[in-house]
């Protein structure tokens, strides 16, 4: 009953912080005007009352929208504001598609040339954000080979924009479902069964309503969950975290350095779905400590810190003022241009050489020095301390962002390095990829080397060569975990989608996202406890999962590689050495022989 009060509460007062606080509002920010229109003061009281009863009874949304009195817009009918209008109005988002070196290094001398946002690139392709004046001066400075390989991704940049803000939190009710009708029961559901109408979830949130619901789990689940500060942001905001995990309490058995997984999103303002999946998949390990077996062990071996934003000042901006803002908000030599890039501001390979790393205007300006980044700086130092003084091994690092769909390792800044753990990050990466293709609805992830996705090579046998990068790959929060923190397991993953809406990726599919996460990070912990992939289906005896592996051995025919039947692959014998094989489609392991 403990347990049921606490969803109880939790939900009522999801709702409550979702009605009384979202959005806040700037006067002067681009938001759509309706955003700005008073609604009428209701007590706390009846907001918690109001909640409560739609919860357990389920009354569609509309029929408070009728007590109200307020008036549903459908917000695909609705326009930008003026405001928006002026600052969008005219972009186009165009996707240049790369055949060679040369047209690598065209595009990038001229996007220098011009200081243009370049969105997402890898190794095929290259998104760019521009005025539609400055199309002509654009195709004037590329050869003629690429004055025709464009095409148009955003015809209206303004309006997806405009889409991409949520609207009034009851100004469009969730379909009447058979689930949402289901009469009380005390019977706890799980987050999987009410992910869907979870109201946190159904749009994208400012940070004045994830802090509080950050220290509301806090709250309801003192037992697996601390919240904890980071550090504090150029403009003195917390850069807030959720540490969650189960301490062992038998005081016989010695205790090592506690195992810590790292999960970050929001290095880069505009990305809000890396924030939105970061409270997601934080929500679901919580939710889900004592109701299966596999992830209740994960929360007992192992310490996950969830992260939601890194740059709270540049999301705080993206909501008041510029959807498009992609750096921190501090100031730089010159003073109209704010602004670092902190995935270029850590002090591995810090680069200052590029163009673009050296130019306070640019959108991946590195900063005049390392560290330079307030935030960066902060969080280095604070997973230092962790790592030296606080009896902590930092065992993986992922670092969310968006988009294109890849899990990229290290190195970022140089395809001329290998890494000296090349075998294990391919390894696990491409798990990670086939863990997210087999989620319900889930998209193909690429896997690569976070350097060959901003390099265009002539030869893929030749990985070392190096070409024109459309941005420096310097500085980067991986390399730094990787190399400095030596934490074996870093990687940055690019969630959804691959170019359709880039950043403004509809709210409807940050559940869908989320799970793709989830699933992800679930792999991965069972990884690293030495499963390899092999994981027991829920209810599964334990002789009945040696049984299945057993079959799928029989059935491999002497195969080096086995599959079996939930699709995750595993190496027949620990001790095989590493034969070069061809990634087929990205998802598979490679072969391996035996000594």
């Amino acid at each position: 009953m403990r347990h049921f009060a606490n969803w109880c509460v939790l939900g009522i007062t999801i709702s409550s912080l979702a009605a009384a606080a979202y959005p806040p509002i700037n006067p002067s920010a681009t938001l759509p005007p309706f955003y700005q229109q008073p609604i009428p003061t209701r007590s706390i009281f009846s907001r918690l009352r109001d909640g409560l009863i739609r919860s357990i009874w389920s009354i569609p949304c509309n029929e408070h929208t009728k007590l109200s009195g307020a008036k549903a817009t459908a917000s695909g009918s609705s326009a930008p504001p003026s405001t928006l209008l002026a600052r969008y109005g005219g972009d186009v988002v165009l996707r240049f598609n790369i055949a060679s070196p040369e047209e690598a290094v065209a595009l990038t001398e001229a996007v220098n040339v011009l200081f243009l946002d370049v969105w997402e690139f890898n190794s095929e392709w290259v998104d760019i954000r521009l005025a539609k004046d400055v199309v002509p001066s654009l195709l004037g400075l590329l050869p003629p080979s690429l004055q025709h390989a464009h095409t148009p991704l955003m015809h209206d940049l303004a309006q997806t924009i405009f889409e991409s803000y949520p609207s009034p939190i009851f100004d469009q009710p969730p379909s009447s479902t058979q689930d949402d009708r289901r009469p009380f029961s005390p019977v706890l559901q799980t987050s999987e069964s009410t992910d869907q109408t979870n109201i946190f979830f159904r749009d994208y949130q400012p940070i004045s309503v994830i802090i509080p619901w950050m220290r509301l789990l806090r709250s309801l689940f003192p037992t697996h969950v601390r919240m904890i500060n980071i550090g504090v942001s150029y403009e003195g905001r917390d850069i807030p975290a959720l540490r969650v995990g189960v301490h062992p309490t038998n005081s016989d058995k010695p205790s090592g350095p506690r195992k810590t997984i790292v999960v970050t999103g929001g290095s880069h303002a505009r990305e809000w779905i890396s924030t939105s999946t970061v409270n997601y998949v934080a929500y679901s390990f919580i939710t889900a400590y004592g109701k299966t077996k596999e992830m209740t062990k994960l929360l007992e071996e192992f310490d996950w810190v969830f992260i939601p934003t890194l740059n709270p000042d540049g999301y705080v901006y993206t909501w008041e003022n510029d959807r498009l803002w992609r750096k921190n908000r501090q100031e730089t030599s010159l003073r109209f241009c704010k602004g670092i890039d902190l995935d270029h501001s850590y002090g591995f390979e810090w680069d200052h050489e590029s163009s673009s790393a050296n130019n306070p205007c640019s959108e991946s300006f590195a900063g005049d020095g390392p560290f330079q980044g307030v935030e960066a700086r902060r969080f280095a130092t604070w997973a230092r301390n962790e790592t030296q003084r606080n009896n902590v091994s930092i065992v993986a690092f992922v670092d969310l962002h968006s988009y294109s769909q890849q899990i990229l390792y290290p190195y970022s800044y140089s395809c001329a390095t290998t890494p000296p753990t090349l075998e294990n990050l391919e390894e696990l990466a491409l798990g990670l990829a086939k863990a997210i293709r087999l989620t319900d609805g889930g998209e193909a992830y690429g896997v690569t080397a976070a350097c060959e996705g901003s390099v265009v090579g002539t030869s893929t046998a030749d990985k070392k060569s190096a070409h024109a990068r459309m941005e420096s790959g310097g500085g980067s929060a991986l390399d730094w975990f990787y190399h400095e923190l030596q934490v074996k397991y870093s990687y940055q993953i690019k969630l959804r989608d691959t170019g359709s809406y880039g950043f403004l990726l509809p709210s409807k599919h940050i559940v869908p996202t989320g799970k793709e996460a989830l699933a992800a990070m679930e792999y991965m912990g069972q990884f690293l406890l030495g499963n390899k992939g092999i994981e027991k289906e829920h209810g599964e005896e334990e002789g009945e999962g040696e049984a299945r592996l057993a079959e799928s051995k029989e059935g491999a025919d002497g195969e080096d590689d086995v599959l079996i039947s939930d699709g995750r692959e595993e190496e027949k014998d620990d001790d095989d050495d590493s034969e070069d094989g061809e990634w087929e489609l990205g998802f598979e392991l490679r072969r391996r022989r035996r000594k």
